[in-house]
């Protein structure tokens, strides 16, 4: 990589190379709001994809057949400029902070410029998938984990 340390960027200077992982995702025309752009709620429904499509392929496993399961207890976005349909955004997966029990992701959606429209915060708590109550990160999904750039915030 080249330039600053990504560790060290604020959630404007991120680019795109900062990530180890990219997903594409299209812009749907359901997407666009009465303001003729991409709705802000669709931020989150692009970190939430990108977040868990890659733990399905990075771990080889459907997460939702876990004992234990991350569920979101916390988001934010910054917003930078514009989404519109139709394009493909480019999500970058990385990561913030692992604790015993929880997730940390930093997440940036792209267009065709190397500077993120959108800079988000996406947190997974896992827990049992019958008690709901907190548990341990699963092994599969650290192992998953160590493959993330890690970009603290």
């Amino acid at each position: 990589m080249t330039g600053a340390d990504p560790g060290a960027r604020t959630g404007r200077e991120l680019r795109r190379d900062d990530f180890a992982v990219l997903r594409e995702l299209p812009t749907r025309w359901a997407d666009v709001d009465i303001y003729g752009h991409v709705n802000n709620v669709v931020h989150y429904s692009l970190f939430d994809t990108a977040v868990n499509g890659w733990l399905i392929d990075a771990t080889g496993t459907d997460i939702r057949r876990l004992d234990e399961i991350g569920l979101v207890v916390e988001t934010s976005c910054q917003y930078f400029a514009e989404l519109n349909f139709p394009s493909v955004v480019t999500a970058g997966v990385g990561l913030s902070k692992l604790g015993n029990s929880s997730v940390v992701y930093r997440l940036a959606l792209f267009t065709e410029d190397d500077e993120p429209v959108a800079v988000g915060r996406f947190v997974h708590v896992y827990v049992g998938a019958t008690s709901r109550r907190p548990v341990p990160v699963p092994q599969s999904i650290r192992t998953a984990l160590a493959t993330l750039r890690v970009l603290p915030e």
